[in-house]
């Protein structure tokens, strides 16, 4: 019994890990490459707003809040998969 209880806790763990690591994977792109990238995204133009603005002021916020939700529900998927949560 308990070395089924340590094997769901490394799953969960290991879940939980992969899952932060693609958030943090992408929030770096959107946070840092994008951004980096803008000057050259300017030569172009979305809703008379230059690209770079467009992608790094709005795109960015977007994607920041469904990163959150995205982070919020799998890891609810998570826990209730293996017995974590409250």
């Amino acid at each position: 019994m308990t070395e089924d209880k340590h094997e769901k806790r490394r799953i969960h763990w290991e879940k939980t890990r992969t899952t932060t690591f693609i958030v943090l994977v992408i929030w770096f792109v959107f946070a840092f490459i994008l951004p980096w990238f803008a000057k050259d995204l300017n030569a172009m133009s979305f809703l008379g707003f230059e690209l770079g603005y467009y992608f790094v002021v709005q795109g960015s916020l977007i994607v920041f809040v469904l990163l959150i939700l995205f982070q919020n529900l799998r890891q609810d998927a998570i826990d209730d998969e293996y017995g974590s949560g409250n």
